[in-house]
């Protein structure tokens, strides 16, 4: 292990995701949310979703599931991970944490501590920025970051929901963070905002822990259960915010926009990644985009996206790759990564 007092550069050693099998097509929607393929296609450009299968799927589980994935890319096991960054907005119990029950999944052995983080579709990037410290001061040498969500549980799955409820679906994705090989390769650099006047933008309110008799008040008050967004005021945001978080890890690290190689956003709206792609003059080959087969999976989406790029070839030794973030709280973030 190395010395606190170097610092040094954090790579993605490995990456992994794990999607639940079944797969909804807007035209399953159509009926069940009074919606049309059309309809939704416009507004997000998602044309079909994964859903957990209850008994078979949960945070914990694809979470561990992506994980083996990543740390078998990397070519390390499980013996060798020293500590979990674990990103959801839907644990599968109110506490614990589902960090601790993925170490559980996967039968680490040796006590190693794991992280919850709770910052939603900025969850991934959050949880790669508390990683990325730790290897760069030597305290770790191997973290495994992971971001998994089951949404299909807790949406509004009538007319009334439906313009939240089309956006979202299930998944997990992980990468394992270890010191860079190669001098100048690794994560440049990581910027992390919030702005907490927004919260109630985009929200689920209930069960808050603020009520005296908080089960019987959030089942009195049952549509406070489900997803709230403003979507006007959050596209207003996000493309906003994309472009300045984006260009902010480019400016520290004396690059422009023309030397991106592939920029992977969070997986929100194809609209919304569509307008940041054009106010950054990027190619279309210089984006990745997979929403139209996994909606929104929040903080999955980066690195289910990122495992499938590298999968996919569309990224090289050597390649200068961003990651961009907004959402819920509001936050926003980005990495900056030398591959």
């Amino acid at each position: 292990m190395a010395s606190p007092t170097t610092l040094r550069h954090a790579e993605i050693a490995g990456v992994g995701h794990y999607v639940p099998d079944r797969v909804v097509k807007n035209a399953e929607l159509e009926e069940m949310m009074s919606t049309t393929d059309a309809w939704i296609q416009e507004r997000t450009g998602i044309q079909e979703r994964r859903w957990f299968e209850e008994g078979k799927d949960t945070t914990a589980g694809m979470g561990a599931e992506a994980a083996r994935r990543a740390l078998a890319n990397a070519g390390l096991t499980v013996d060798d991970v020293q500590l979990i960054v674990f990103a959801t907005l839907s644990p599968d119990y109110f506490f614990p944490g589902s960090g601790v029950l993925m170490q559980r999944e996967l039968g680490m052995t040796g006590n190693v501590p794991a992280l919850d983080v709770r910052n939603q579709c900025s969850g991934f990037i959050y949880g790669l920025s508390v990683a990325d410290q730790f290897v760069r001061t030597g305290m770790y040498d191997t973290v495994l970051v992971v971001g998994s969500e089951i949404h299909s549980s807790g949406l509004d799955k009538t007319q009334r929901g439906r313009a939240v409820s089309v956006i979202f679906g299930d998944g997990a994705g992980a990468v394992v963070l270890r010191p860079a090989r190669t001098e100048g390769n690794g994560i440049l650099s990581t910027h992390l905002h919030a702005q907490g006047e927004f919260a109630e933008e985009l929200i689920v309110k209930e069960p808050g822990s603020n009520r005296e008799d908080r089960v019987n008040y959030a089942i009195a008050n049952e549509q406070d259960m489900y997803p709230y967004m403003n979507g006007q005021n959050v596209f207003k945001h996000a493309v906003v915010r994309f472009p300045q978080v984006i260009k902010e890890a480019l400016d520290q690290n004396n690059y422009q926009p023309a030397d991106i190689d592939l920029l992977i956003p969070h997986q929100a709206n194809l609209r919304i990644t569509q307008y940041v792609q054009q106010k950054m003059g990027l190619a279309d080959d210089k984006v990745f985009s997979n929403i139209q087969r996994y909606g929104n999976t929040t903080a999955a989406s980066i690195p289910i996206a990122l495992s499938e790029a590298v999968a996919q070839g569309r990224i090289k030794r050597g390649d200068l790759v961003c990651l961009a973030a907004f959402g819920s709280g509001f936050t926003w973030a980005s990495a900056l990564i030398k591959w």
